[in-house]
């Protein structure tokens, strides 16, 4: 039995990682700050996590301090982030502060005290301004926007890490990620936690330019399965959490349309220009936020080779669109049944 400290442990990917760690028997300590983490997702059919979870911020340096002298942890997963690229951008300040600094507090408690290894969620974000597909890992470019700016920054920090003390680290570059326990209900939610929300409402989702555009969605059990397949190894790397395959918007949309049977209601079309119009601040100030900027978050295309996850660790994604849809659809929509009682 391993002793595994899971941070951000209540949102919608460390929670289920918890799950799935606790379901093998291992000895799982759980972390989150619930800025983002809903006492929801810690709720499973055959455990509640919601007594166990520790409430407290990786930022806070002398908790750590103690918390790993105490627990003396085999395995690090730090999931722990702010991750909506909208929040980064209204206060970057906060996000280096939790997103790089506060990986740099987790490396530095897991160098002291021992982790065999640190497992660290970064996001494919980082090719935002890649134009090779599929996309490699040593295909980075450059970063723009905070969110990836912020998780490439502290990538470095693994890698600096690692390359000094020997730290054993893998970062996971995850693709979009969907699933049970997707956000659905905050500001600017995932597109697939977006879609569900707005046409459990009747509503119309507004849909930011054609819908042509193509992403790489990775369902989230299949991300686990690599999770827990990265224990392996004792030095650094970097490995793309991905499908090898693209789905337009448009595809996403009609079959979460046709699983719910909404397919009557057509989602509304609206400039890239307006991408972030629920973060008026972004729109203010004698600098504001570049259309340019926006028409290719909106518009880009992600497609991320998973060559090497296959190769290194033996791992290929199982789990369909269709099958990976339904399944977040029905969770989601028991999440918002209880929302509106």
């Amino acid at each position: 039995m391993n002793k595994i400290l899971i941070t951000g442990a209540a949102g919608f990917i460390g929670s289920q990682l918890a799950h799935a760690l606790w379901q093998k028997g291992e000895q799982v300590t759980l972390l989150d700050n619930f800025s983002y983490g809903l006492e929801d997702n810690l709720i499973f059919e055959d455990h509640d996590f919601r007594q166990e979870i520790m409430r407290d911020d990786v930022c806070d340096r002398p908790m750590l301090d103690k918390l790993f002298a105490r627990g003396q942890f085999d395995y690090v997963y730090h999931v722990a982030a702010i991750t909506p690229l909208p929040d980064c951008q209204v206060d970057p300040g906060k996000a280096v502060e939790v997103n790089v600094a506060g990986t740099v507090n987790i490396l530095e408690a897991a160098r002291k005290y021992g982790a065999k290894k640190v497992i660290f969620a970064s996001t494919s974000a980082v090719y935002e301004n890649c134009t090779h597909f599929p996309t490699a890992e040593d295909d980075v470019e450059r970063t723009t926007l905070v969110y990836s700016t912020c998780k490439y920054t502290a990538e470095q920090f693994c890698r600096a890490f690692s390359e000094t003390y020997g730290l054993p680290v893998t970062v996971l570059r995850f693709a979009n990620v969907y699933g049970p326990h997707i956000d659905c209900l905050r500001t600017q939610p995932p597109v697939a936690g977006y879609i569900i929300r707005e046409l459990y409402y009747g509503r119309r989702p507004v849909m930011h330019s054609t819908g042509e555009q193509r992403r790489d969605f990775v369902y989230v059990e299949d991300l686990i399965d690599l999770a827990i397949r990265v224990q392996q190894g004792s030095s650094y790397d970097v490995i793309n959490v991905s499908t090898n395959q693209t789905y337009s918007i448009n595809q996403v949309y009609e079959t979460i349309a046709r699983i719910m049977g909404k397919e009557e209601i057509l989602p509304e079309r609206a400039d890239s220009s307006h991408y972030w119009y629920r973060y008026p601040a972004l729109y203010e100030g004698s600098y504001r936020i570049s259309e340019e900027i926006l028409d290719n978050e909106v518009n880009k295309h992600t497609e991320c080779s998973n060559a090497l996850a296959k190769k290194k660790y033996g791992w290929i994604p199982q789990t369909s669109l269709e099958d990976g849809l339904r399944a977040t659809v029905e969770f989601s929509t028991r999440v918002l049944e209880k929302v509106a009682r």
